[in-house]
């Protein structure tokens, strides 16, 4: 196993045994690895150590991030995606594929794509001449690319890392001031491009709620759609749907797994309220 593989496995053990919060002994033995370097590897990872980390994704700590973040309006586009002084100017443009190329299936498009390795576990990335397509978490290669694929039945595709590529995988660095502009090409509806637009109003280390998004986008009683919006999100953690979480609190679903939302959410909690 690689540092995320068991960072993914130690945090499905607690999110499993929450209620008799175990000690870092029992968490290294589920991982097979000594305390000590349990404890080492994961502060390196996380910046924090295992028990403060618990505290970021506990159901308690969710809840306060929501009392937090109950509107979206006062969050400005330009700091959507920041948290801290040197978390600035990102700005993302949104580009919607035009009626014609969503109804080709990609005909006529050229796709790069390629994998990287991230915090959370490899991605597959892909690219168009006009922005970033797709940001999925990877398990198997393979099985990944044809699912890349079958969205885009039509279109060519060449194994290939591109400066758009490069600068969106800027996005899992912790210093982000670096950020070049960067531009999205998605195939989507009015209505999805709306709620993703509205994700990326979401703070860095923060949730929000769907009933606060459809609030959002003046649709009250779309709570539903607006879930089934977000898990239509097809760039991964660039889009921030791993900060939905329901109105009670609980984290919820995720379309690349739980405990990955779960890291993600802990993660971006550490980096903003944890230990330097």
């Amino acid at each position: 196993m690689n540092d995320y593989e068991r960072i993914e496995k130690a945090i499905h053990f607690i999110r499993e045994n929450y209620q008799q919060q175990p000690e870092l002994s029992e968490v290294a033995h589920h991982v097979h690895l000594s305390p000590f370097h349990f404890q080492r590897m994961f502060k390196e990872w996380a910046g924090v150590t295992p028990k403060k980390f618990l505290q970021f994704i506990s159901v308690e700590h969710a809840k306060e991030l929501l009392q937090q973040n109950l509107t979206l309006e006062d969050v400005s586009f330009e700091t959507g995606l920041s948290g801290t002084g040197r978390l600035h100017d990102l700005f993302i443009s949104i580009e919607g594929m035009t009626p014609g190329e969503f109804k080709n299936d990609g005909e006529n498009l050229v796709i790069h794509y390629s994998f990287a390795e991230t915090p959370f576990g490899d991605v597959l990335i892909a690219s168009t001449q006009k922005g970033i397509c797709h940001i999925s978490f990877v398990q198997s290669r393979r099985e990944e690319f044809e699912l890349l694929k079958g969205h885009f039945r039509k279109a060519s595709f060449l194994q290939k890392t591109d400066l758009l590529q490069q600068n969106a995988l800027q996005i899992f660095k912790e210093d982000w001031s670096d950020l070049s502009k960067i531009k999205l090409h998605l195939k989507a509806s009015p209505f999805q491009i709306k709620v993703w637009e509205t994700l990326l109003k979401i703070p860095f280390g923060s949730v929000a709620s769907y009933s606060t998004i459809a609030h959002s986008i003046h649709l009250p009683n779309a709570s539903r759609a607006v879930g089934t919006a977000v898990a239509a999100n097809p760039v991964a953690f660039l889009i921030p749907c791993h900060r939905v979480i329901k109105s009670s609190g609980v984290l919820g679903g995720y379309h690349w797994g739980n405990d990955r939302k779960t890291a993600i959410i802990g993660w971006e909690a550490a980096k903003i309220f944890g230990e330097n």
